[in-house]
């Protein structure tokens, strides 16, 4: 295909995609958890500090980001 036509098409994949992020952060203060503070994320409070590392977060962040690429990527074939 043409350069000019695959950006275009890339584009306008990437704008989709931020729009549903938007729309999903947007959404996110309705769903019944809060997305950054799952059970089993680690959390630690001290008298002066405080640690938090959203460890659960991160794997569902990532299994659905393999999800979605995994189904995209079967599309380019």
């Amino acid at each position: 295909m043409e350069p000019p036509r695959e950006l275009g098409k890339a584009l306008l994949i990437f704008g989709l995609v931020i729009a549903v992020v938007g729309a999903i952060l947007l959404g996110a203060g309705k769903l019944p958890f809060r997305i950054g503070r799952l059970p089993g994320d680690i959390s630690y409070h001290g008298r002066h500090t405080t640690f938090y590392f959203p460890i659960v977060t991160c794997i569902v962040i990532s299994v659905i980001l393999t999800l979605l690429f995994w189904i995209f990527g079967s599309f380019r074939k």
